[in-house]
């Protein structure tokens, strides 16, 4: 189970509210890694592939959401296609297994997989379940029974809130405007809901997990990242989010115990990424950044080199090509230094290895940054800065800080010892991990490690 976007600190936010088969159970009866951290950038895609390949951008060559092509001069967006590396995914599907993954959208399920042979499902423009291949014959009527309509003009309501309790908030539907409903619908427990819905229903209608041999069920919850987007980390509508994934992670729990026994699977949580807070009105002016203000220096401190600025795609500076050519760290390390003169930038990594941090920083720059496609230069923001999308709200993913970087880890199942364990580990060493307890070879670039003090094999 993949949440797109959870802190590890959220949960601490809710812990008394936690249901007792949920996070709660897990923590009592799995192997709880307190210090499990992404050691490189944390946009929604990077996370994913870091998980799905047990390496870091570096290798597996997703290094944000998007990232700028020299030969289309234009955006290439993160997709299976652009992956350089092979998934757990992957590997289950060579050795036989059957593979499923649920996600919102096609591009996360296929991103996660890595390859054809995994069946995919996902969510069409009208937020009806889909899949790639031919589609199963149950798939139209589980979207009658439990499809988006019965959410248009729902009321999201606290968990336990009293009988004559406001909503917090409103799923309106108008047909003028369908995708207004259907953003509102994603970025809720009623979304989070349908995906969780759906994997419960594979497990009884392909048996998954009931023969001799291993299946590997995937779910990646995109509900709480699209929350994320809008209203950031710190609110009690993000908090009532987790408390729904708590119980979503509950009601899965039991349906699998009914379906294959206590210990006939395994069930592994972890994160993507966390989020930043959002600025506070009085700061979002100084904390929402514009690139255009950080490629204006840049381009400005190039004009005397017959040098320019091609794109500044956070977090990358891509110079021209001829910048690039004779005495070309010099001249990076011109563009990097002037984007440092920026209120907003607190560091960078050229792609010849300058960096103006000689720390663990250095390590999470070199773990974000591949040769061929993060361009000049890469930079950080300073602490809970976000991009600014000008819609006067909202934050964006991608950091390397620990708020996004810090997230939990979950293994449970017969083959795991319980414990909480307070140690530092890293989002690549899960792969490596459940390629030994499903005895099929690692990811092809995996530079994780087996976290063996969790096994009981």
């Amino acid at each position: 189970m993949a949440v797109e976007q959870l802190r590890a600190d959220s949960l601490d936010a809710v812990w008394p509210q936690l249901g007792p088969g949920g996070f709660r159970r897990l923590a009592e009866k799995g192997a709880w890694f307190t210090g499990c951290h992404h050691l490189s950038s944390t946009f929604s895609s990077c996370g994913l592939a870091n998980l799905a390949t047990g390496t870091w951008p570096a290798q597996h060559g997703i290094v944000a959401d998007s990232w700028w092509d020299y030969a289309a001069h234009a955006p290439v967006r993160a997709s299976d296609e652009a992956l350089l590396a092979t998934t757990l995914a992957a590997q289950a599907c060579e050795a036989g297994m059957r593979v499923a993954v649920v996600a919102m959208t096609r591009v996360q399920a296929a991103l996660f997989a890595g390859t054809k042979k995994a069946r995919l499902y996902f969510l069409d423009d009208g937020g009806q379940f889909t899949c790639s291949g031919a589609q199963p014959d149950w798939l139209d009527e589980h979207n009658r029974a439990k499809g988006p309509e019965g959410a248009r003009d729902a009321n999201w309501m606290a968990l336990n809130a009293a009988a004559d309790a406001p909503p917090l908030r409103t799923l309106h539907y108008d047909a003028k405007h369908p995708q207004e409903f259907l953003a509102l619908y994603k970025a809720s427990p009623f979304g989070q809901t349908a995906e969780f819905d759906l994997a419960a229903e594979l497990v009884v209608r392909d048996r998954l997990g009931w023969g001799n041999t291993a299946d590997l069920l995937c779910v990646i919850d995109g509900a709480s990242a699209l929350l994320g987007y809008e209203i950031g980390s710190h609110s009690g509508l993000m908090n009532q989010m987790v408390l729904q994934l708590d119980r979503r992670i509950e009601n899965l729990w039991n349906q699998l115990a009914k379906a294959v026994g206590e210990n006939g699977f395994n069930l592994v949580v972890c994160a993507a990424h966390g989020a930043p807070p959002e600025p506070s009105k009085e700061a979002r002016d100084r904390m929402a950044v514009n690139g255009e203000s950080v490629a204006l220096l840049v381009e400005n401190a190039l004009k005397n080199t017959g040098r320019h600025l091609e794109k500044y795609l956070y977090p990358f500076l891509y110079l021209d090509r001829e910048a690039t050519a004779g005495g070309a760290e010099t001249v990076r390390r011109m563009a990097a230094d002037a984007a440092l003169a920026h209120p907003a930038v607190e560091g960078y990594y050229t792609a010849g290895g300058g960096c103006s941090e000689n720390d663990e920083w250095r390590k999470r720059f070199q773990n974000s940054f591949h040769a061929k496609r993060s361009g000049d230069a890469m930079l950080s923001y300073r602490p809970e800065y976000v991009e600014d999308y000008f819609a006067g709200r909202g934050v964006s993913y991608g950091s390397l800080y620990n708020y996004e970087a810090h997230v939990p880890l979950f293994f449970y199942g017969p083959q795991f010892r319980a414990g909480t364990l307070d140690v530092s580990v890293e989002a690549v060493d899960i792969a490596p991990t459940l390629a030994r307890t499903m005895g099929i070879a690692e990811p092809s670039s995996s530079t994780g490690r087996v976290l063996s003090e969790a096994l009981d094999i």
